[in-house]
């Protein structure tokens, strides 16, 4: 085996020898499994070497579950009501099936017997009405948030027996079924939940459904997850039931990504997590898988604070929209693998439509709409108004690894029209503690955000029923408004799709969100030996149905 050091300077050969030796580790262990192999099924036994770029801030499932990294290991400690793939479909999981009423404010779920959690509690009517009401409201007092994307509609939760659990809602809530399946939809132990936020910030003390359980972590540096054997309530939308086929995962921090790769092209990995686009391709021809998976959700682009001058006038959003290329931004930063943005959201989202007219490349329209604005350009080809430059401030989001070079591309851009441009980069924690929505100093801030019901955007757009308030605009717009409270009644689907198709036009005219591009936020490099994960409609790989081969 080439050691990892071997790769690399010396000044980083700590962090890859602890990957190093985690990964021997689990190699031992395998040798002395004797592993079977039924004639045509995947292999059972080993385990596996996960690197990845950050684990988050804290562990409280609540306010972490819809962290980037840590939706990795919650995927495998926890379970989720419904399962949702890849091309937004919902089936079964923990609850087996499930009623609405005509008018979708009461909802009946019914949950498959036997399951419990790690903790040896039942998963049942009681355990899940526990989780519905912490989703909802959280402990705000104790540092326990609500999950951002649950309802803000929900009433109450009532377990009629051990199996059946009735939900509902002040209002119509089409999305709430599919909601389940979002990544912060995570069911927890009503031990863990009753925990106070100190204790439950203790990962090895958080007891969920999953098909493994935290064997041993540590802050900042790798969490292992060992297999539960008397596990059998898989998504049967993923082809198996049972205990996982791998017995142990380890996730191992590893912060600069050519080390990652490093270490999966020389065996002592298995996956690397957020890799360069540019080195995909030869890592193809090279053997390796490479996994671009696109999720349900928001694409990559810049929700624009409308309290912020210029961005309150509504031309110089228009000509935002209109001076960026997005093309260039695929043919640069990106690889085929990425698409066009054509919406404000995933074109693989259900009710997502096509309004890729409204983000052409036109850097005269952008200009002709800046000079109507009255931003005229200097000797230094910066435009100002009233003695000012027409400036714009764009925050690098540490989720997404080629952020900041598509804002050195976008600088470059609009720089040709004449804006000033400047770009600042923080690390995950900085970034959510500096930059938020509709804040003083954000013109723009950077989405890259899942979701899993169209029908949640509307109210996250705006501050209906505490909504996130992307534009900063209040109710100071009413068609947005009357927008977001048609899609929030609408009965059924067939009401609300061409509202939802309203609303896509409506924000991208105002230039109220800026798209740059489809996302792929989570780009995995993975050994050959390694076969049967599946990934779901957040784009988060699961290697529950995976196994490892000679």
């Amino acid at each position: 085996m080439i050691e990892i050091s071997s790769l690399i300077s010396l000044s980083r050969r700590r962090v890859l020898l602890t990957t190093s030796a985690l990964a021997t580790a689990a190699l031992v262990a395998m040798a002395g499994l004797a592993p079977a192999r039924s004639a045509d099924g995947p292999r059972n036994g080993g385990g596996i070497t996960f690197l990845i770029d950050s684990l988050g801030g804290t562990w409280i499932p609540n306010n972490s579950a819809i962290s980037s990294f840590q939706g990795h290991i919650w995927g495998h400690v926890t379970d989720k009501l419904v399962y949702v793939d890849a091309d937004g479909k919902v089936s079964p999981w923990i609850a087996e099936r499930w009623e609405q009423n005509d008018n979708a404010t009461a909802f009946t779920l019914h949950l498959k017997k036997g399951v419990t959690f790690s903790d040896g509690t039942p998963l049942d009517a009681a355990a899940v009405v526990a989780n519905l009401d912490i989703w909802y409201a959280g402990r705000k007092a104790e540092g326990i948030n609500p999950i951002g994307l649950f309802p803000k509609t929900y009433d109450r939760a009532e377990a009629v027996d051990a199996t059946t659990v009735k939900v509902f809602f002040k209002a119509p809530t089409l999305g709430f079924i599919p909601t389940l399946g979002y990544h912060g939809s995570i069911l927890i132990s009503p031990r863990t939940i009753a925990q106070p936020a100190s204790q439950q910030a203790d990962l090895g003390k958080t007891s969920g459904s999953g098909p493994y359980v935290v064997e041993a972590w540590k802050e900042g540096d790798f969490v292992r997850l060992v297999k539960r054997k008397d596990y059998n309530w898989g998504p049967p939308a993923v082809g198996h039931t049972g205990p996982a086929y791998l017995d142990t995962i380890t996730y191992k921090l590893v912060s600069e990504p050519s080390l990652r790769v490093a270490a999966v092209q020389s065996g002592q990995a298995d996956i690397a997590y957020s890799a360069s686009p540019q080195e995909l391709k030869s890592l193809k021809e090279a053997g390796f898988t490479v996994a671009t998976p696109r999720y349900l959700g928001f694409v990559n682009g810049l929700a624009i604070n409308t309290r912020l001058a210029p961005y309150d006038d509504v031309k110089v959003r228009q000509a935002l929209q209109a001076v960026i290329n997005r093309r260039e931004i695929i043919d640069t930063v990106y690889t085929p693998d990425w698409k066009l943005a054509t919406s404000f959201i995933q074109s693989n989202v259900p009710g997502a439509t096509d309004h890729g007219d409204l983000l052409a490349y036109n850097p005269d329209k952008a200009g002709k709409l800046l000079d109507e604005a009255g931003w005229t350009r200097g000797a230094d080809g910066i435009r100002t108004k009233d003695g000012k430059p027409l400036t714009l401030t764009l925050h690098s989001n540490p989720y997404l690894a080629t952020s900041k070079a598509i804002d050195e591309l976008i600088a470059q851009q609009l720089g040709k029209i004449g804006w000033k441009v400047s770009i600042r980069a923080y690390d995950v924690v900085t970034f959510g503690e500096k930059v938020r929505f509709g804040g003083p100093a954000v013109p723009a801030y950077e989405v890259t955000r899942s979701f899993i019901d169209a029908g949640t955007v509307a109210s996250i757009l705006t501050n209906a029923n505490n909504g996130e308030n992307w534009f900063a605009l209040g109710e100071s717009d009413p068609k947005l408004n009357e927008l977001r409270d048609k899609i929030a009644s609408a009965g059924s689907a067939e009401i609300r799709a061409p509202l939802l198709d309203a609303l896509q036009k409506y924000v991208l005219e105002q230039g109220y969100f800026i798209p740059r591009t489809q996302i792929v936020q989570r780009i995995y490099v993975q050994s050959p030996k390694l076969r049967g994960e599946v990934y779901n409609g957040i784009a988060y790989a699961s290697y529950y149905t995976a196994s490892k081969g000679e």
